[in-house]
């Protein structure tokens, strides 16, 4: 399995549209399942910073997520410039491969 995590700063009063845009069925999993070997997102709020968040994007490998982004290279970047309003910071915390895979 491959899982690609983001962590995000949210802008307070943008909450619950970025929970509903970033959230398991949210308009980015819609997108992501337009590809071969996407296997879900998983959104995660902190307990400690309500305006921190993470997302857990799992494939079936990394050849899966890069056929996805270059078949939907134009989609993906209009989705992140649409929303990116939504955040005060963001970035990619890694790339990795699950060791029960």
């Amino acid at each position: 399995m491959y899982i690609i995590i983001w962590e995000y700063r949210i802008k307070p009063e943008k909450q619950a549209e970025f929970e509903n845009i970033y959230a398991t069925n949210g308009v980015w999993a819609e997108l992501f399942k337009k590809g071969t070997g996407y296997l879900g997102t998983e959104l995660i709020c902190s307990t400690e910073l309500p305006e921190q968040y993470v997302t857990i994007d799992r494939w079936d490998s990394a050849e899966d997520y890069e056929a996805f982004l270059s078949q939907w290279n134009d989609a993906y970047k209009k989705l992140d410039l649409m929303y990116e309003g939504l955040t005060e910071h963001e970035s990619c915390l890694g790339k990795f491969t699950s060791s029960s895979s």
